[in-house]
């Protein structure tokens, strides 16, 4: 059985975040998810990945640790992650004990889906060198995983450097939530390899159609680098809304697809996830 997610730039007119969480608890949805900017620069060295110009929302979405913790208190059962959290330009430290605290305060709900960013100016404004982000990213997440693992941590790379040191609390979920690596094939892919619990691509992207036919491919190189491909949960995000494909998804070991809500009000937004919920029943019977 396939799980289903929604994703939204939670803004302020947009539908809260426990309002949006509680509506799609009550639907049967598995997980919602938030993305994260923290300042959009006026100046534009990376085109918008859609192409165009850049979505209003991009430039007005709030935190995605507030936003979820929101969502999360308003819940249950529903599981709340970053779609994506852009590790390259955070510090490790205090990125690892906001994971570890949201997970504590949802009970165990937090899935970290990452990515390492595409927008060189607004990463440049937090200090991080575009050329290098994805190297700093993974040492990020190699510092982290060593921080919520053990009661005196250390760390010593290239781009992130501390001594033994103690910080709490834990994560609830053991070793650590879910680490999703965000990003096309298969760049993104080789790094969910190398240190990720999950890949998070996109749908479609311009170098493919269709990432189902990707798959097989991305297991034979877990293979390749000696992971057990099975042990790597494939979320797809923004697939298109056909049940064949959620089949030939289901058929290749996909765990759960997102799809997209716009930031919107409850009265614009809800028939959409009604929409969205009612293909989810068709899928999974």
């Amino acid at each position: 059985m396939l799980k289903f997610g929604v994703s939204m730039f939670f803004t302020d007119y947009s539908m809260g975040p426990g309002e949006l969480g509680v509506a799609l608890e009550e639907r049967g949805f598995e997980s919602v998810w938030a993305p994260e900017h923290s300042n959009i620069p006026l100046t534009r060295k990376s085109p918008f990945p859609a192409g165009g110009d850049l979505p209003k929302k991009y430039y007005d979405t709030m935190d995605p640790f507030v936003t979820l913790t929101a969502a999360a208190m308003a819940t249950k059962k529903l599981m709340v992650g970053t779609g994506v959290c852009l590790v390259a330009q955070r510090d490790p430290i205090q990125t690892a004990k906001l994971v570890a605290s949201i997970d504590q305060v949802s009970g165990g709900r937090f899935l970290f889906g990452i990515g390492n960013g595409w927008n060189q100016d607004e990463m440049e404004n937090h200090g991080t060198v575009f050329a290098t982000r994805h190297k700093k990213a993974r040492e990020n997440i190699e510092a982290m995983k060593e921080i919520w693992t053990k009661s005196k941590a250390e760390y010593h790379g290239e781009f992130v450097n501390f001594d033994p040191m103690m910080t709490w609390p834990k994560p609830v979920q053991k070793p650590h939530p879910q680490v999703i690596v965000g990003g096309a094939f298969p760049y993104s892919a080789r790094r969910a390899i190398r240190y990720g619990d999950g890949w998070i691509p996109q749908a479609a992207r311009g170098g493919y159609k269709e990432i189902a036919d990707m798959i097989p491919e991305f297991r034979k190189m877990a293979e390749e680098a000696g992971r057990d491909p099975a042990s790597i949960a494939i979320t797809v995000w923004f697939p298109r809304r056909e049940a064949d494909l959620m089949k030939r998804y289901e058929d290749l070991g996909v765990e759960r697809v997102v799809f997209n809500v716009e930031s919107e009000k409850a009265d614009t937004a809800l028939p959409v996830i009604d929409e969205i919920a009612g293909f989810m029943r068709g899928v999974n019977g």
